[in-house]
């Protein structure tokens, strides 16, 4: 697919489980495995879905998944699969090589997001997983990963940002500023602090990547938000104001989440909204 300047991929770097109570924070579980079926241990199947835009100049990887840097204990908790399907065997399935990339965007430093912004190399060692590259990071999203909480601190893994912050490898960015050619710019804080969002858009096409404020599109009713945000009560106005764009507009909506589903336009029949047409992207 292409948008204006970029053409689009979608790479799949993971597949992983969370517990689907968690992902739904108050909605009965009678309700939410209508949509998601879950496993003995409660847990929904997951993915991590990186947005790859290249132009002529640029070569920008949105969100990074949950990496390999997992001992056996965490990877049996989250069920994370990087052996079936992992970025850089994606990136390799597009001709692409880490070292290519030039730019990383960062929607926040969760580990299911952030992830792959680094690795370990032969020598044990932490290191850049791009070497090349600038990581776009919302400034309070660091700030918070920085001095998270005792609710979201397993979330925020430093290993995964403290040696590009050596390297000298982070761009701050405060706001909706655009930072990147023909890339605007969301942020929402009910799911986190400072979650920023792409919206692509040329004449034909407008794309909105979702992150963690639709995480898959079992999360498109206004009310299905998950327990893991900080700020429920402002994740649900979020989604509401914006969902009545993303109709009124024929927004394609980017899910990072869903194994079943890379993108969809959403309706709304009067009463809810809902998924209308799904893409392959």
């Amino acid at each position: 697919m292409r948008i204006g300047r970029y053409q689009v991929h979608s790479l799949l770097t993971s597949y992983f489980s969370l517990d689907g109570g968690s992902m739904f924070g108050s909605i009965p579980k009678t309700l939410w495995e209508k949509k998601i079926q879950s496993d003995e241990k409660n847990r929904i199947p997951l993915c991590t879905r990186s947005l790859f835009l290249v132009d002529d100049d640029r070569r920008i990887i949105v969100d990074t998944g949950n990496g390999d840097k997992w001992d056996d204990k965490y990877r049996a908790i989250y069920n994370v699969d990087t052996q079936s399907v992992n970025l850089e065997s994606s990136l390799n399935s597009l001709g692409y090589k880490v070292d290519d990339i030039t730019d990383i965007i960062c929607s926040h430093l969760h580990f299911d997001h952030a992830g792959g912004n680094t690795k370990i190399d032969d020598h044990g060692k932490v290191v850049p997983t791009f070497p090349y590259a600038t990581y776009w990071i919302q400034k309070t999203n660091l700030e918070l990963a920085n001095h998270s909480s005792e609710k979201d601190r397993a979330s925020y893994l430093s290993h995964n940002w403290e040696v590009l912050v050596e390297n000298g490898m982070i761009e701050c960015v405060d706001g909706t500023e655009s930072y990147l050619p023909d890339i605007e710019i969301f942020v929402s804080n009910g799911h986190t602090t400072g979650q920023q969002h792409l919206i692509l858009r040329d004449e034909k096409t407008t794309m909105f990547f979702a992150g963690d404020l639709f995480p898959t599109m079992a999360h498109i009713p206004i009310p299905w938000v998950m327990a893991y945000d900080l700020r429920p009560l402002q994740t649900i106005r979020e989604k509401k104001s914006l969902l009545q764009k993303i109709v009124k507009e024929d927004w394609l909506v980017f899910f990072e989440h869903d194994r079943e589903c890379e993108a969809a336009n959403v309706k709304f029949d009067g009463k809810s909204f809902t998924i209308g047409q799904k893409f392959k992207i």
